[in-house]
C-alpha cells in the first residue's frame, strides 16, 4: 500500500524520462561537464581548461585533411599470432576485441590525402586499438606510407598516439623501429619533408623511432611524451623528476620539439609548413 502517494485529480501521472547517453562529456583535467556537441565544435578541446581530449583517427582526418577525406591503403592487413602469445587472454582474442571496439583492422590508418590542395602521404595512429601499440602490421603500413611519399615525390605526415611496441609480437614488433627508421633515412636523402605530430600519449618504441625523426616535430599541448614511464625512470636513476617531466611543454623547453600547436590551429600550421617546404 502506498501510504504517502498522492494523486491529483485530472492530472496524468508522468514517468521519469531517461537522458540519452553521450550528450555530455566530463573533462578528465578539470572535471567540467561539457555538452558533447560543444566539444565537437571546438575540436574536442575543453572550453574551460583547454584540455585536448583523445580522439579517433577519423576525427583527426576530418580536422586536418581537405573535405575530411583520405584515400586509404592497406586496409586488409591484419595481425597474426606468430608467437601463439597468451597472458590473461589469447592474443587472437585481444585482436578480435580491438577490431570490434575500434572498427579498425589495426592501430594505424594510412593513405593519400590533401591539405590546402597539397598532396600528402598521411598516416595516423589510433589509441583505441590495443593502445595504439606498434606490431608488425603497424610497422609495415607505416613503411608503405613512407614508400608512397618517395614514389609520389610528396611530403609525409605521421600523427602518433601510442603506448609503444606490442609485447604480444615480441622481437617482431621491435624490428619495426629499424625498418621504419631506415626508410625515413631514404626519404631524407630524397629531400622530401616529413612532419611528425605527437599527441597524447606518444611513448616507448614509437617515440624511439619514427615519431622523433621528423624534419619538423610538433605536439599538442600537455601531451605525455617519452620512452619509459616516469615511475620507472625515477626508480632507475634514484632521483626526483622535475615538474612537468615528459610533457610537451617540458620537451619544448629542452629543445626536442619545434612547436606546440593547439588542435584548432593544427591544420593552418601544417599548411604553413607545407607551403614553406614547397619553396
Amino acid at each position: 500500500m502506498d501510504w504517502f502517494k498522492k494523486e491529483k485529480s485530472g492530472v496524468a501521472s508522468q514517468t521519469k524520462k531517461e537522458m540519452p547517453g553521450g550528450l555530455w562529456s566530463k573533462c578528465p583535467e578539470c572535471g567540467e561537464i561539457v555538452y558533447t556537441k560543444q566539444l565537437e565544435e571546438h575540436f574536442w578541446v575543453c572550453p574551460n581548461c583547454s584540455y585536448h581530449f583523445r580522439i579517433s583517427s577519423q576525427k583527426y582526418i576530418k580536422i586536418i585533411l581537405d573535405d575530411g577525406k583520405l584515400e586509404e591503403f592497406d586496409q586488409t592487413l591484419e595481425s597474426l599470432d606468430p608467437l601463439k602469445f597468451k597472458d590473461s587472454k589469447k592474443y587472437t582474442d585481444r585482436i578480435k576485441a580491438a577490431k570490434a571496439k575500434s572498427g579498425l583492422t589495426d592501430a594505424v590508418v594510412c593513405g593519400i590525402g590533401s591539405i590546402d590542395a597539397i598532396k600528402v602521404s598521411f598516416t595516423i595512429m589510433d589509441f583505441s586499438y590495443i593502445g595504439g601499440s606498434m606490431g608488425s602490421v603497424v610497422g609495415e603500413k607505416i613503411a608503405r606510407s613512407i614508400e608512397r611519399a618517395i614514389d609520389g615525390n610528396i611530403p609525409l605526415i605521421i600523427s602518433s598516439c601510442s603506448g609503444g611496441a606490442r609485447m604480444q609480437e615480441g622481437i617482431l614488433s621491435l624490428m619495426q623501429m629499424a625498418k621504419t627508421s631506415t626508410l625515413l633515412a631514404v626519404l631524407a636523402n630524397k629531400k622530401l619533408p616529413y612532419i611528425s605530430i605527437l599527441t597524447n600519449p606518444t611513448t616507448a618504441g614509437v617515440m624511439a623511432s619514427y615519431a622523433s625523426l621528423g624534419d619538423v616535430i610538433i605536439a599538442e599541448p600537455k601531451a605525455l611524451l617519452g620512452f619509459a614511464g616516469p615511475r620507472v625512470i625515477q626508480q632507475t636513476i634514484g632521483q626526483e623528476l622535475p615538474p612537468g617531466f615528459q610533457s610537451s611543454e617540458f620537451f619544448k623547453e629542452k629543445g626536442f620539439l619545434d612547436k606546440i600547436v593547439e588542435r584548432s590551429k593544427l591544420r593552418e600550421t601544417l599548411i604553413l609548413l607545407l607551403r614553406y617546404f614547397q619553396g
